[in-house]
């Protein structure tokens, strides 16, 4: 203000030459932000030229003129200038102007005019969307171009144009019993600002435009919660169209007929689309006009598929049929919940904290949210597809409910800002059962793990210490059996040369029987020059190892790696089927005295001192399996911890579902989420006690 003269800049606004206006408006548009500026501006009379410029300029002098009206209605000053006149002109530049720097100061002006406040405006009974109305029903073009110039290569443009749908959005959900705010809805989204929004908010532009779009998120969560808190009223004509709609769609010329010609059969209409009463108005208390609309939606697109489903769904027993009205329903829920739609965010603080950090600004935006009805429409046939692979029945409903929350969890909530919806739809439809349960269960246990803390932790070392134990004994009886392992390896001359991939399919000249004593106290083997049928007896191994003297069992098998077989067959041992696999060995160290010879193990326990360390036996594992779990039995035996994979593998295996089975069997009243009812202690003597665990 100190460095304009502002009763020079107002008589330069009058003057008759354009180039002194265009440079005195331009001046005016920067320095007429400053409060104690405008009121001067005003004094000085320059709101009437203003106006007067902002109806008959044109080019550079036009666009700043509305700059500057615009920052001034900002202020709430000015007002009384905006008349119908000047409201028309502006509609007709965002219609007709090609020049994007008055298409955005003329957005400007009508995003505040729409959003002033009626009781301070010089027409208080007209305001909103009221003031642009008779102006834009003579201009039909105007929303269709302004949806249009969302998708501007200008980012200013852009924004100015998504303020002002944010400011007839918002102004509809205020007033949507005048203005009918879900058709003014409908046909922006028939013009598609839904697809300009959802593209913007997936490209790079998103950040330029941050405020506007979280604006219009937020502003689609409070049109979806309206219609959640709006109750189905079947005197609204809307309403009842809907329901009406959904009767006639389901095709009932045939419905609630008796087969035996009964009359005193109840109805079934409502409930044969998966109602639970015959008062279809009453089951939307939850859910509201919301999931009557997301219910005839999904009904709507696809009408003959609908009615085929209905069909397939009376073939089954009326225990095994999917409630498809009662899924739709919860659907709408679970949408609802995972958008957290209650949480509106609509306020800069809000704002500001989301787009601090680059993680926060990535969360902040949902694009999938703006397309609610197909993902309701994909997560309801999801659902469907679940209730059939799962072999689902009533009494499983809230189990099936909680595994498609789990599955919009993963497909919804795990997407990426940039994710395309068709992607997400594609993995409703596919997502496979069996890791949908996986996911299940690795939630329940990060839950109670949140909720018992060190007791979980407790009770998953005690399951993993008795599954080292089952694993141990399993290992140890592998030994018992006893296995063959050849001890030399003859190329077969039909192989060709020895290669590196012709050695392992070598014929064994000779083979070693290797087996445990009952007492667990002797490793006894014998050499034979081919392998029998039957494994040899006991008695038949005249070789034996003390394993009191066993120092030490190496091998060169990898703690990593991976089984040639499943963990079953580790149980059931397909050794005969498995290639020999001469690379792999286990050699068993100990200590000998002097007088031992090499032939005969037989030597009395004791300290090694004073005693030279030998290798005492090898043995060459046909397979991973076979090498795992002689080395590991081995170890074992010798109260040493297991080192292969195969092993520590089935430890994990069997300590993991030990650990589930024990928390699908714990209800959350147990763990203090819910005060448990204690039953009454009359009659009963001192002894008597609650054991809530076992409950």
């Amino acid at each position: 203000m100190d460095s304009v003269n502002v009763s020079d800049l107002v008589a330069r606004l009058g003057s008759e030459e354009e180039s002194v206006r265009k440079m005195a408006v331009f001046k005016l548009q920067s320095a007429i932000g400053d409060p104690s500026f405008a009121d001067v501006f005003i004094y000085e009379g320059g709101l009437p030229k203003l106006r007067f410029l902002a109806l008959h300029s044109t080019g550079n002098t036009l666009a700043y003129c509305l700059t500057s009206l615009a920052r001034l209605l900002e202020l709430d000053k000015g007002w009384d200038h905006v008349t119908d006149d000047l409201v028309v002109r502006i509609v007709d530049l965002v219609v007709a102007q090609p020049l994007v720097n008055v298409n955005r100061g003329a957005m400007s002006v009508l995003a505040a005019i729409v959003g002033h406040p009626s009781h301070r405006s010089s027409q208080p009974s007209v305001t909103g969307f009221q003031r642009l109305r008779p102006a834009v029903d003579t201009q039909p073009q105007f929303l269709p171009a302004l949806v249009e110039k969302i998708t501007s290569a200008d980012h200013a443009l852009c924004a100015n144009s998504l303020q002002l749908i944010n400011a007839l959005m918002r102004d509809a959900i205020a007033n949507h019993v005048d203005f009918e705010a879900p058709k003014f809805m409908k046909q922006l989204q028939e013009l598609g600002v839904i697809k300009s929004v959802y593209g913007l908010m997936q490209s790079s532009a998103v950040q330029d435009l941050a405020h506007p779009l979280l604006e219009f998120q937020s502003l689609t969560k409070i049109l979806l919660r309206n219609w959640r808190d709006e109750k189905v009223d079947l005197e609204k004509p809307d309403h009842d169209r809907a329901v009406r709609g959904l009767h006639t769609a389901s095709n009932p010329t045939k419905s609630g007929a008796d087969p035996t010609g009964s009359k005193k059969q109840l109805p079934v209409e409502w409930r044969r689309l998966g109602f639970d009463t015959e008062s279809p108005a009453q089951e939307f208390e939850v859910t509201g006009f919301l999931g009557l609309m997301d219910l005839t939606d999904f009904v709507f697109k696809n009408e003959d598929g609908f009615q085929k489903l209905l069909l397939e769904q009376e073939s089954e027993p009326l225990e095994q049929r999917c409630p498809i009205a009662r899924a739709s329903l919860s659907m709408t829920s679970i949408l609802y919940e995972h958008f957290d739609v209650d949480t509106i965010d609509d306020t800069d603080s809000h704002r500001h904290a989301a787009l601090d950090s680059r993680a926060g600004f990535e969360r902040a935006f949902k694009p999938l949210l703006l397309h609610w009805s197909r993902l309701h429409t994909s997560g309801l046939n999801a659902f469907i597809r679940l209730w059939k692979t799962a072999g689902a029945q009533l009494e499983d409903f809230e189990k099936m409910e909680e595994l498609v929350r789990i599955l919009i969890e993963q497909a919804v909530g795990q997407a990426p800002r940039t994710r395309e919806v068709q992607d997400v739809e594609e993995e409703l439809a596919e997502f496979d059962l069996k890791r949908l349960r996986e996911l299940q269960m690795e939630l329940l246990e990060l839950t109670y793990e949140d909720v018992w803390g060190h007791h979980l932790r407790q009770s998953r070392d005690e399951l993993n210490h008795e599954a080292l134990q089952f694993i141990k004994e399993q290992r140890i009886r592998c030994l018992l059996q006893g296995a063959w392992f050849p001890i030399g390896v003859n190329q077969a001359p039909d192989l060709g040369p020895v290669t590196s991939k012709t050695l392992n399919r070598g014929v064994p000249s000779a083979w070693r029987f290797v087996r445990l004593s009952h007492n667990r106290r002797y490793l006894h083997y014998a050499d034979f020059s081919e392998k029998t049928a039957a494994d040899p007896r006991l008695d038949a191994l005249h070789e034996k190892i003390d394993l009191s003297i066993v120092s030490s069992v190496v091998s060169n098998v990898s703690a990593s790696a991976p089984s040639t077989s499943s963990s079953e067959n580790t149980v059931t041992k397909l050794l005969g089927h498995e290639q020999a696999s001469t690379s792999t060995k286990i050699t068993i160290h100990g200590y000998l005295t002097p007088t031992s010879n090499s032939h005969s193990r037989q030597t009395s326990g004791g300290s090694g001192a004073g005693r030279k360390e030998s290798v005492l036996l090898q043995l060459h594992p046909q397979s991973h399996t076979l090498a795992s779990e002689w080395l590991d039995g081995l170890l074992m035996l010798l109260n040493q911890q297991p080192i292969t994979a195969d092993t520590n593998k089935l430890v994990d295996f069997i300590g993991g579902y030990g650990l589930k089975i024990r928390l699908l069997n714990v209800r959350f009243e147990d763990v203090g989420l819910e005060e448990p009812v204690l039953p009454s202690r009359e009659t009963l003597d001192d002894e008597y006690y609650y054991d809530i665990a076992g409950a």
